[in-house]
């Protein structure tokens, strides 16, 4: 038995699908902690080509049970029609469950992340208008709406009567739109709820029983943890908490049951939308990552920023969140490229750091400090062990192994699945005897 959080070290897009998607062949359960559907995570293998926005990676599998935790904001409509989408490729969906804590996002919610993004002077935030912020604003304000509340259709429309007065206040008088109707969003949303019945559940005890049976289960993070509300590049960041840490808060899971923590890293960094990137590359290299790299954000179509290897946020992030491995991701998309770059620190105004700033203004003001390696210019896609890469790549992960102060257990070096070399087993057997469940009296 195994727990295993896995996490995105960067701003998002990591290969986090791919590397959850090949660790749950021999996951018992795997559950999304966090976010909603403005994550997107891309699965590859000779059966096609998958996208999941809310539906755990997991789901390839036919012996494997997913979650969609209490920490995630479900938006029902974008949920039905990803299942669906996902049977019409002939995957069993009847293994998905969503935890009866986790909240709603409204029609309002879509509204006012729309309407508040367009209202914003100076630099736009770039999120993608999903509903999540303003989901999450209510859930902590105490005025958001659980999916086991969709299932009562009296309840459900007293509740909703008191939330619409107030959230058409503001679309009418603060931002001029019309208001929204009860009527229509109460039996639209009821609906939903009766589609998803059978599957709204008490996934904490799912999940308690799993620990009892000493299953495996997989923690799957959505978006990097660069993007973390507290921890990441603030403002520019996601709106709930992408840490580790909050694995076992947003799965319904002690935190002593974490036996570890991994994190993903591409081989060099991306970034969508606004904010702070202090190795983005300008010059033509940018080209060639972006392009072997396919870095163009499936949900709105969007070029990555791309730049060099960050070694001071992956420094940071590998200690906030404990890691006690990594994974590289994408290191194919380096193979023709004649030297590559890392950043060790930072100079801020003269003086060489080696932390984040937690102010965007710093951040921005920092310019990067390389280390120029030598590539490998020969390709690695179809290696199947350490061994047999080039020795100049296996120095280039060495390096980064070093700087980012965490042991490189896996490297992929294709999107495709399978094609992902295995240095160390993340999934190794874990002695659960002693701490859960935990007897003071024997």
């Amino acid at each position: 038995m195994a727990v295993v959080a896995v996490i995105g070290a960067q701003w998002g897009d990591e290969g986090k699908g791919k590397i959850v998607d090949e660790l749950a062949m021999r996951a018992d359960y795997v559950v999304r902690y966090q976010g909603g559907s403005n994550a997107g995570h891309r699965v590859v293998h000779d059966g096609g080509e998958f996208s999941f926005h809310l539906v755990p990676s997991g789901i390839l599998f036919p012996n494997t049970i997913c979650i969609i935790g209490n920490g995630v904001v479900v938006d029902p409509k974008g949920l039905l029609d990803e299942m669906e989408l996902l049977k019409q490729q002939g995957v069993d969906v009847s293994r998905l469950y969503i935890s009866e804590r986790a909240h709603v996002v409204m029609p309002y919610h879509f509204v006012l992340d729309r309407l508040e993004e367009e209202s914003r002077t100076g630099e736009k935030l770039e999120g993608t208008p999903r509903g999540i912020a303003p989901a999450y604003v209510d859930k902590h304000a105490r005025t958001g709406i659980r999916m086991s509340e969709l299932l009562d259709v009296d309840a459900f429309r007293a509740k909703l009567s008191m939330i619409l007065q107030q959230k058409n206040r503001m679309i009418t008088q603060i931002y001029g739109q019309p208001a929204l109707s009860l009527e229509e969003i109460h039996g639209e949303y009821f609906k939903y709820g009766q589609q998803l019945y059978t599957r709204v559940v008490d996934t904490q005890k799912m999940l308690h029983d799993a620990l009892v049976e000493h299953k495996t289960i997989l923690l799957e993070g959505a978006q990097g943890a660069l993007l973390d509300i507290d921890f990441g590049t603030y403002p520019y960041v996601t709106s709930s908490s992408t840490m580790a840490a909050n694995a076992a808060v947003g799965a319904g899971l002690p935190p002593r049951c974490i036996d570890r923590v991994v994190g993903i890293y591409k081989a060099y960094i991306t970034r969508i939308g606004s904010g702070p990137m202090p190795t983005e590359i300008f010059d033509g290299t940018a080209e060639i990552l972006r392009e072997k790299g396919h870095e163009f954000k499936g949900q709105n179509g969007r070029e990555r920023r791309c730049g060099w290897f960050d070694g001071v946020a992956g420094r940071f992030i590998a200690q906030i969140n404990g890691l006690d491995a990594a994974v590289i991701t994408k290191l194919d998309v380096l193979d023709s490229l004649p030297s590559i770059k890392i950043c060790t620190a930072y100079n801020l105004r003269g003086q060489t750091i080696h932390n984040l700033p937690a102010s965007p203004n710093d951040l921005a003001a920092c310019e990067p400090i390389y280390e120029e390696v030598p590539g490998w210019q020969t390709s690695t896609t179809g290696i199947n062990t350490y061994e047999e890469l080039p020795e100049a790549a296996k120095s280039y992960l060495k390096r980064l192994e070093e700087i980012i102060e965490t042991p490189i257990v896996m490297v992929s070096v294709s999107p495709q699945r399978g094609k992902t070399i295995q240095i160390q087993d993340i999934l190794a057997e874990a002695d659960h005897d002693s701490r859960y469940p935990r007897n003071a009296i024997k």
